[in-house]
């Protein structure tokens, strides 16, 4: 694997000048305050919805060396699996609900399937129940907004280098600099290669830079340019095969040995590469109006050859995997504008924050996918074909065996362009120092268009062509009624709403534009909330609570007659629990609860005949549990100054188990991970840290696919990072 230049993960330590060696720093602090987007136009201990904030003192401490490590620090997130038409790369799922197109970067939509990183990363937003007012199409379940590194008013530089089990090298460049009064720039850069833990075969390898300039400081016109380019070359891994009978319980779970990869080391690769850049422009009219543009352009690529564990050929129960061949070479590009207005006025004894704006959006995704041809041994999997490595075994698989099959451009492609046009406006009505009232709306044009050419199954012949159109126009709510019995707590309700138009991921999820879908409506979601927010011990520890119900119609499902249509409904009750912050100076903690009971109410029809004749049976999976929806889930991080220089942490994690289809014919146990850390501060110039994650080497499921296949998560990994601060 090759790989670039420097890099940077568990994101180092700045010092000030006066800080003490030894001594947490009050911004070390897990508890964040306030968000970084102006739409929230109250501090997050009186927005009336459900906000954890993942900080950039989080990540370090946790050792998270992507944006899934540091999700997993927060309870009632799981991931999706992904193939080839489901892209594999960050697949959240946020109370029940895919969120992989509700991924955003400093306030603006994240475009395209990526495997993210944190090197550039300060801090990591996520807004909880549907809240398409605050994001346009999409956040069923919530949304993620991830605060990139900006420039600072002080000259620093941190440099890290972190050794690891598993052959981890990675490698980070923290450096800010103040160019005059009103000017500074800061660039972060790393590299990171690694095999995956307990996963022979399999190994990852990414470099990124990211630099950015600010133009203004302590002026009323500011600007800020800046760049985000990250490339990776690594092993796609799909996992183990899932057993091919329904057990004795109703379901199929995985098999095979979690220490084996399935696949070929001298076919299967991914290349991936982000590049973003972005212009932000603000001006202060006065002390209480600042208008600013926000403006980015993304392009990214990604292209591979992963092998699926096939379960589907009959094979596993013969003690045989099929290594059937799913593959992407697609290029998104985007563009991102944004305007708003943020106003701070009264109006009689109405206290007012409010912020408005526009936004427009257009990205387009090309995708071809590769025509791969079995060897000798076709696409029969038994015992007289291992020698074409087609099928290997299940218990003693050989990741180094050569392919013997071709591999050829596909004739068929598929291109989608969509464009976005939206307005909206947020306000937070303060009638006292006790009650508020906190209300947005949001208008969205939303158009996608998706054209090709198809092959003829199983072949690389031309079948025809396609070109499928949506045109969606929607409104989205959010109202929240905020009491403060206290000064340093708050009681809220709140109601808020989000759609899902048809092709709502652009061509890079599983919901294209087709014949069955192109003329249906968005699904509508609304979520009803009760919660309260309070701090204690001189506001350094933050906890809250909530009760919600989030409730999907219009879903799109099948009706007896085999068409779909806008007639389904799921529903998910849930309760959550949280705490962020110190407990003492030297004891922080960052904890997390959720219940979720997710439920099909309306699931529409399946066909309980063939292909050939079918036959549609009506509220078959009624009552069945959204798929990927663990239950209950935790996640409880400490971590304690135990003497001046010396600091330790431990974790332990906990998810339920969860089914990977709405048949519920395919599930995946629970599991436990726990995880330790220490770090010793040498000097002001220099600490250390050590991190064990998955201390106890479990081996546990972390995704799993409705067919087919669910992905081993990592075993134990340690991790000492040197790092240096100047």
């Amino acid at each position: 694997m090759s790989a670039s230049p420097l890099a940077h993960a568990a994101e180092p330590v700045a010092l000030d000048a006066t800080s003490v060696v030894g001594e947490q720093d009050q911004a070390d602090t897990y508890k964040v305050d306030t968000s970084a987007s102006s739409k929230y136009t109250a501090p997050l201990r009186e927005t009336p919805k459900s906000v954890t904030v993942i900080s950039d003192q989080v990540i370090k401490d946790t050792g998270s060396l992507s944006l899934a490590d540091a999700l997993r620090t927060t309870s009632g997130i799981t991931f999706g699996a992904g193939e080839g038409g489901n892209p594999a790369g960050d697949r959240p799922i946020i109370r029940g609900f895919n969120a992989e197109s509700d991924v955003f970067v400093d306030g603006l939509r994240d475009v395209a399937s990526q495997t993210r990183e944190v090197f550039n990363l300060e801090q990591v937003e996520l807004s909880k129940g549907p809240g398409s007012a605050f994001t346009g199409a999409g956040s069923t379940g919530g949304s993620l907004n991830l605060i990139s590194k900006s420039a600072k008013q002080r000259d620093f530089a941190d440099a890290g280098f972190t050794y690891g089990s598993d052959q981890t090298r990675r490698y980070t460049l923290d450096v800010n600099r103040v160019l005059t009064d009103t000017i500074a720039a800061r660039i972060n850069l790393m590299q990171h290669d690694a095999n995956v833990a307990g996963r022979a075969g399999v190994d990852v390898s990414r470099w990124g830079v990211a630099p950015t300039v600010t133009f203004g400081f302590n002026t009323p016109t500011r600007a800020t340019v800046s760049y985000y380019h990250v490339e990776g070359e690594d092993t796609p891994d799909l996992g183990n095969p899932l057993q091919s009978a329904v057990g004795s319980d109703g379901v199929r779970t995985p098999t095979g040995d979690k220490d084996k990869f399935y696949g070929f080391s001298s076919r299967d690769y991914r290349d991936s590469t982000t590049d973003t850049g972005t212009i932000k422009l603000e001006h202060d009219l006065n002390d209480n109006v600042t208008i600013s543009n926000s403006s980015r352009i993304v392009r990214t690529t990604l292209d591979y050859i992963a092998t699926n564990p096939d379960d589907s050929r009959g094979n596993v129960a013969n003690g045989f995997v099929s290594r059937s061949a799913k593959s992407r070479n697609s290029t998104s590009e985007g563009l991102i504008n944004q305007t708003d207005v943020s106003a701070r006025f009264n109006t009689a004894f109405i206290e007012h924050s409010l912020n408005s704006g526009v936004e427009f959006s257009k990205e387009g995704v090309h995708n071809r996918n590769y025509f791969v041809t079995p060897g000798a041994g076709g696409n029969t999997c038994n015992a007289a074909n291992i020698n074409s490595h087609d099928c290997t075994t299940l218990e003693n698989p050989n990741y180094n065996d050569s392919f013997t099959g071709t591999i050829t451009d596909s004739n068929a492609y598929t291109d989608t362009d969509s464009k976005t046009l939206s307005a909206y406006v947020f306000d937070t009505l303060k009638f006292n120092e006790q009650w508020s009232l906190n209300a947005g709306v949001r208008y969205d044009d939303y158009q996608t268009r998706s054209q090709g050419v198809t092959v003829a199954r199983g072949t690389n012949n031309v079948n025809g062509d396609f070109d499928y159109e949506n045109n969606s126009h929607f409104w989205n709510y959010q109202l929240g009624l905020v009491f403060n019995p206290l000064p340093n707590g708050s009681i809220y309700v709140a109601w808020s709403t989000s759609s899902n138009p048809v092709g709502e991921t652009s061509g890079e999820g599983a919901d294209g534009l087709g014949v069955a879908n192109e003329e249906l409506e968005p699904e509508r979601n609304r979520n009803y909330e009760v919660g309260t927010k309070w701090d204690f011990f001189d506001e350094r520890l933050g906890l809250n609570a909530a009760v919600f119900r989030t409730e999907k119609t219009n879903a799109r499902v099948t009706d007896e007659d085999g068409l779909t249509q806008n007639i389904g409904e799921t529903r998910v009750d849930g309760f959550e629990l949280g705490a962020s912050g110190k407990i003492t100076n030297k004891w922080q903690v960052f904890a997390n609860y959720t219940y979720l009971n997710g439920e099909l109410t309306k699931s529409g029809a399946v066909n309980l005949g063939t292909t050939a004749a079918p036959r549609y049976v009506e509220g078959v999976y009624d009552g069945n549990e959204i798929p990927s929806v663990p239950q209950n889930s935790a996640s409880f991080w400490t971590t304690y100054q135990l003497l001046p220089k010396l600091t330790l942490g431990a974790g332990a994690y906990y998810v339920d188990s969860r089914f990977g289809n709405t048949a519920n014919t395919v599930q995946v146990p629970d599991y436990w991970r726990y995880d330790a850390m220490a770090k010793y501060v040498v000097s002001k110039n220099l600490d250390l840290q050590l991190n064990v994650q998955n201390l106890t080497d479990e081996r546990y499921y972390d995704q799993v696919y409705s067919t087919h296949m669910a992905h081993v998560a990592a075993g134990r990994t340690a991790l000492l990072s040197t790092n240096f601060h100047f």
